[in-house]
């Protein structure tokens, strides 16, 4: 049964792996439609700038559907391109609640003290753990790029 009419979540999503998809799991757990932003290109240029992003926002984006369309098929979501880090949390007052993962959570109090000036209904927070790679390491994007750890968090060298 799901809690919330609308719920969002976020991310560059450049290499999909387990975390990504658990993110995802839970949003659409407790969403009966789930907003997904998308960072754009120009956003991943401005806000992260040591990063070395693998996909264009066209790639990711495909990718993203992909992996929805194989691991949550049928759910009712919408991609919506961010270009700042906030997207539609801050627009939208039919936004009931957000899925973060445990390294963005501290930014969402700031975003529901942002709704509550705007007299918005401050977001139900659902957070969910990091997954470690085999090393006990956290599984991200940056560790796949580099070759450190394939999608599923295996090593991939010492």
């Amino acid at each position: 049964m799901h809690r919330f009419s609308l719920v969002a979540t976020g991310g560059t999503f450049d290499c999909i792996h387990q975390g990504h998809l658990n993110l995802l799991s839970e949003s659409f757990r407790i969403g009966q439609k789930v907003i997904i932003g998308l960072t754009s290109d120009q956003f991943v240029k401005k806000y992260k700038v040591n990063i070395d992003i693998k996909h264009d926002y066209s790639r990711r984006l495909e990718n993203l559907n992909k992996a929805i369309s194989i691991n949550f098929a049928n759910r009712n979501y919408e991609i919506v391109r961010l270009d700042d880090e906030f997207g539609p949390i801050l627009t939208s007052n039919d936004i009931e609640a957000i899925v973060v993962s445990e390294d963005t959570f501290e930014k969402i109090s700031e975003v529901n003290k942002i709704r509550c000036i705007k007299n918005f209904k401050p977001l139900k927070i659902s957070v969910i753990r990091m997954v470690n790679s085999s090393d006990g390491k956290p599984l991200s994007s940056t560790r796949i790029r580099k070759g450190e750890i394939d999608e599923y968090g295996n090593i991939l060298y010492d």
